[in-house]
């Protein structure tokens, strides 16, 4: 089945930002509780070793927790990097919730970013968690494009992937986000409100939660992406997927760099 391009409530300008936040500190919390992300780590490790990068420019960042674990995971590894969180709607107190929680490595950016157009003073290996699918293909092509157009390796991460097991998980998430509410951060008392007493954030959650589905862009799809950029000589993409733990579901990834020369005039290999 190929992707469908439904719409995400958090992605309207006039969506409320107390629910977007929410949407966002549900998903840090529920990746933290997962641990799904840390087990992308390993081709993003692999690209940092070749490109030598120890900063992150992460896009799309929304809670900022995504990032923020991987680079955790990447310290534990013996990869000390620093993060700079931005979105095109900044949630700056959960920036300032990540940077305290790891001790400065990780910055947010309180200036709106388009990921399709990052500034020039944003230099570094761009991320995008678990956001890639919030843009149609003419979008996420200018996304790509603009990173090898400046020379910025980039790595796209979704722990969310088009199989009917992610599926079933999506329908209990009603009941996921009910419990789970009061350990989600930063803490807001509104959306005690939004959660226990009018349950809006549970069906906005699991809205956006089946439209993520619908709208993931497949392996194949991805390769479909890069095949239509043009690429300068040496430029290097990595696609594919991993299983996530033990269960029957995979996160996917894409990542592009700037192959350093090779001194004896080889083409550089895909990591």
């Amino acid at each position: 089945m190929r992707r469908l391009h439904l719409v995400e409530l958090e992605d309207l300008q006039w969506f409320p930002e107390t629910l977007r936040d929410g949407g966002t500190a549900f998903l840090a919390f529920a990746e933290r509780m997962s641990g799904h992300g840390r087990m992308l780590v390993g081709p993003l490790e692999r690209a940092l070793a070749v490109t030598g990068d120890k900063r992150l420019v992460d896009l799309c960042s929304g809670g900022g927790g995504p990032a923020a674990t991987m680079a955790d995971e990447l310290a534990k590894r013996g990869h000390q990097v620093t993060v700079t969180l931005t979105d095109l709607y900044p949630n700056l107190p959960a920036y300032r919730h990540a940077e305290r929680e790891s001790g400065g490595a990780v910055q947010g950016r309180a200036e709106p970013v388009d990921a399709t157009a990052v500034p020039a003073d944003l230099r570094g290996f761009r991320t995008i968690f678990n956001a890639f699918h919030h843009f149609r293909p003419e979008q996420a092509r200018r996304i790509l494009a603009d990173a090898v157009a400046k020379g910025q390796p980039i790595a796209v991460f979704e722990v969310v992937s088009r199989e009917l097991p992610m599926l079933l998980g999506l329908l209990i998430t009603p009941l996921t986000v009910t419990l789970s509410m009061p350990l989600w951060r930063p803490f807001r008392w509104p959306w005690v409100v939004f959660t226990w007493l009018i349950p809006v954030m549970q069906l906005f959650v699991l809205w956006d939660g089946i439209v993520s589905w619908l709208r993931i862009y497949s392996v194949e799809e991805l390769r479909e992406l890069v095949a239509e950029l043009e690429t300068p000589p040496g430029w290097v993409w990595d696609i594919g997927k991993i299983q996530l733990g033990k269960a029957p579901l995979h996160g996917s990834y894409l990542i592009g760099y700037p192959a350093p020369a090779d001194p004896a005039g080889a083409e550089p290999a895909p990591v």
